[in-house]
C-alpha cells in the first residue's frame, strides 16, 4: 500500500481550518485524503468544525449545539469563509475523505448522508469515541472506520478491534514499536498524527506506518523520498 498523506482539516497550516478554501487547497496540493470534523447544529445540520464551540475558529462565541445553521452561516470562519456543511465539502472536492465524528450524536446524521449518496467507498469514518465507530458500522454497509487516540497504551488495539475499526490513528508522541507490532498482528492500518516536520516524517516511516496526517501540504512532496 502506498504511504498516504492526509490533510488535517484541509491544510490548516496555511488556510483557515475546516473551510472549503482549505479543502480545495488540500486537493490542489495532491494530498491523498482530506480529514474533517463533524458536529450537529441546534437544528440538526451536519456542520464541519473541530471544537464544540465557535470561539477559536470564527468571529463568534458559543456552543455549536446551541446555534442554528443560519446563525453559524453568519460567522466568519477565516478569510471570509463560512462554516460549511458536510455535503458542501462532498461537492467541492473529489478527494477521498476521512470524516471525524466529534459528537456521537452526529453518527446517525452522517450515516444518512453516506447511504443516500453511496459514500462507503469514498469516506472513512473516524472518531475518538469507540461508541461512534461501533454505532455507524451497522448503519452504513461496507463503511471503513478508524479509531483515533491521543493518550493510549497497547489497549488501543483491543479497543479498535472491539469497535470494528480497520484503522488506528495515533498521536506519534506516544507511539511505540510494541503498539505498532500489536496493531499489525490485528491487521490494523496505522496512521500517525500530526506529522509536520521532517523528523516527524522520518519517525513514522521508520515505524512503517501506512500514512501521516499533516497540517502542511509539502509533506506530500517529501514523504515519498524519506526513509
Amino acid at each position: 500500500m502506498n504511504f498516504l498523506t492526509i490533510g488535517h482539516r484541509g491544510v490548516m497550516g496555511v488556510e483557515p481550518e475546516n473551510t472549503l478554501r482549505s479543502f480545495v487547497a488540500a486537493q490542489e496540493a495532491g494530498l491523498d485524503v482530506i480529514e474533517l470534523d463533524l458536529h450537529l447544529s441546534k437544528d440538526g445540520a451536519l456542520v464541519v468544525m473541530h471544537d464544540t464551540d465557535v470561539d477559536r475558529t470564527t468571529d463568534g462565541t458559543g456552543a455549536i449545539a446551541e446555534k442554528t445553521l443560519a446563525e453559524l452561516r453568519a460567522l466568519d470562519a477565516g478569510r471570509g469563509e463560512r462554516v460549511p456543511v458536510f455535503e458542501e465539502v462532498l461537492d467541492a472536492v473529489s478527494t477521498p475523505l476521512q470524516a471525524e465524528i466529534k459528537d456521537v450524536q452526529a453518527a446517525r446524521a452522517l450515516a444518512e448522508v453516506m447511504n443516500r449518496r453511496g459514500l462507503a467507498g469514498r469516506v472513512e469514518v473516524s472518531s475518538f469515541h469507540d461508541e461512534a465507530i461501533a454505532e455507524i458500522k451497522p448503519l452504513v454497509p461496507g463503511v471503513r472506520t478508524a479509531l483515533i487516540a491521543s493518550r493510549y497504551g497497547t489497549d488501543i488495539v483491543d479497543r479498535a478491534v472491539a469497535a470494528g475499526a480497520e484503522t488506528v490513528c495515533l498521536n506519534i508522541r506516544r507511539l511505540t514499536l510494541e503498539i505498532v507490532e500489536r496493531a499489525r498482528k490485528a491487521d490494523l492500518r496505522i496512521i500517525g498524527w500530526v506529522v509536520n516536520t521532517q523528523d516527524h516524517l522520518r519517525l513514522v516511516r521508520a515505524f512503517g506506518l501506512d500514512g501521516a496526517t499533516t497540517d502542511h501540504p509539502d509533506i506530500k512532496r517529501t514523504g515519498r523520498f524519506t526513509a
